[in-house]
């Protein structure tokens, strides 16, 4: 298993007897696999509608709601989004709307929404 930004290996399961004092338990999340090509619904995010208060960046699980250093909303990494739709609930002005996945076909269908 992988992470994003580097490649931390996780081996064979060990008990926690066996695991040193001061030992690494790394967390488990869509950020250390793509999990994007298994949700039903997609999130679609309007440029022309968002606001940038950053409450779907602030409530995303998946980390995937992207912004620029400025703090300003830029699109959504669907390759780890799992459709949970915390973003499209949360946001004021609307700007993310749920799909149904099966509208998006064919190759980088699982590509940054932009």
């Amino acid at each position: 298993m992988k992470e994003r930004g580097n490649s931390a290996e996780l081996g064979k399961p060990k008990r926690w007897q066996d695991v040193p004092m001061g030992g690494i338990a790394f967390g488990a999340s869509s950020e250390a696999v793509e999990t994007g090509q298994w949700r039903s619904m997609r999130p679609v995010w309007d440029g022309e509608k968002c606001i940038s208060c950053l409450l779907c960046w602030n409530q995303c699980p998946d980390r995937s709601i992207l912004a620029d250093e400025d703090g300003k909303v830029t699109g959504i990494d669907t390759f780890y989004c799992k459709g949970c739709g915390i973003c499209a609930h949360i946001c004021p002005k609307k700007a993310i709307e749920m799909r149904p996945e099966s509208e998006f076909t064919g190759p980088g269908a699982g590509a940054k929404e932009e």
